[in-house]
């Protein structure tokens, strides 16, 4: 993989109040990048930086071998981006609004118009094109502003909260098409939802406070989590209480605990000492001792408590 971004400590200070500290990562062809964060820990304020939209304090981002401030014209041409809330013209059509786009990226011809019934297929806009924007659903919108971002085929892209507004099955559609897009360009997703980086993402940033308090493999952030490797045991509820008592005495098991109780069936969770793989001991021990279960299944690791603990200790 190559190098398509490289972001060389960008720094952002709004008068004494600094919102993006030395961020450094870089991003290479075929990965795409979730960038987490809380509200206000400068995920956004980093994306305008790289996309041009704002000049840093300090720093620079490099996209393609183009230096963002001073190529920024090279930059764009091979860059696409979808900001927050998908600002759009609102009194135009999607129809209007992609031809437009398509004439500032220098298209022409048979060259636009194909541009345009590519990235309006590709995002199922075929039924909206002559509707005003202002006339759409919120998911719709959202759908002509990425349609904009991939109009002219980008090697990176900056994406802000892409699936926000639409429904589970547009969800679904778009980070589809991120995975078929990711293979030949570099993607970054600014995302506060953790269920889009298990979905998508190959690597996770998480940003605190302006800095970047971890970087890794979302598998390797749920192997953090105090849950990782824990076993869920769904069993009749009156057998929870010597199931419990069996469990006690596989030696990595750490803690018991009764997530829920309905129709009487408990569901246990098992966690063991240092995400330890147990889930062969607890199995073992349920055939040995006859139990009869509906379920039993081994837990990656919470993405969302491994969030809360790295940006509220940082």
């Amino acid at each position: 993989m190559s190098q398509m971004l490289d972001i060389q400590g960008l720094t952002k200070r709004f008068g004494p109040r600094v919102a993006v500290d030395d961020v450094r990562f870089s991003v290479s062809r075929g990965e795409v990048l979730g960038f987490l964060g809380p509200n206000g820990a400068g995920k956004t304020t980093t994306m305008r930086m790289i996309t041009g939209f704002l000049t840093p304090t300090e720093g620079r981002a490099i996209v393609c071998g183009h230096d963002v401030e001073h190529e920024p014209i090279a930059v764009k041409a091979r860059l696409g981006y979808l900001p927050e809330g998908a600002p759009l013209y609102e009194d135009m059509t999607p129809a209007g609004f992609l031809g437009f786009v398509a004439e500032v990226r220098g298209k022409s011809g048979a060259d636009r118009r194909n541009a345009i019934e590519a990235a309006a297929a590709t995002l199922g806009l075929g039924g909206v094109m002559y509707q005003p924007i202002g006339t759409l659903s919120k998911g719709f919108k959202r759908r002509v502003g990425l349609a904009q971002a991939i109009l002219h085929d980008p090697e990176v892209l900056i994406l802000d909260e892409p699936t926000d507004g639409l429904d589970p099955n547009q969800k679904h559609e778009v980070r589809a098409l991120i995975h078929r897009m990711a293979a030949n360009k570099a993607i970054v997703i600014s995302t506060h939802l953790l269920e889009e980086v298990d979905a998508v993402c190959t690597r996770a940033i998480i940003i605190a406070r302006g800095r970047i308090v971890a970087d890794a493999a979302p598998g390797e952030l749920q192997a953090r989590s105090t849950f990782h490797n824990a076993v869920t045991l769904r069993i009749k509820e009156a057998d929870a209480e010597r199931a419990r008592a069996e469990l006690k005495a596989i030696a990595a098991v750490a803690a018991i605990e009764t997530v829920d109780q309905v129709n009487g069936v408990a569901e246990l969770r098992v966690t063991p000492a240092s995400g330890k793989a147990i889930l062969a001991d607890v199995s073992a021990m349920v055939r040995a001792g006859g139990f009869v279960v509906e379920e039993i299944r081994q837990e990656r690791g919470h993405l969302d408590q491994v969030f809360r603990d790295i940006t509220t200790r940082s």
